[in-house]
């Protein structure tokens, strides 16, 4: 026996959500790896780099971002893990 689809309800209370705009697009200045107050934001207690989804940096930004957390890791400016 096959079931018909259940028609969606539309809600009248949907919540809209809102898009998180890029700080690096808004402010048009570019993530450094010399900005190590800046960086400690976009990675966890961990020392993972966070992803897009949660910072809500745009992709372009994101790439960007990861390589200037690796540089900085490299010239010991950020511990690659910092637990411990």
């Amino acid at each position: 026996m096959v079931r018909a689809k259940a028609a969606k309800k539309t809600s009248s209370n949907r919540r809209f959500i809102r898009r998180r705009v890029c700080s690096f697009c808004v402010e048009t200045n570019l993530p450094d790896y010399k900005d190590i107050s800046r960086l400690r934001r976009f990675v966890t207690e961990r020392g993972k780099i966070m992803p897009r989804a949660k910072t809500g940096v745009c992709a372009a930004h994101q790439r960007r971002l990861a390589q200037e957390v690796k540089k900085a890791r490299q010239i010991a400016l950020l511990s690659y893990w910092a637990g411990a």
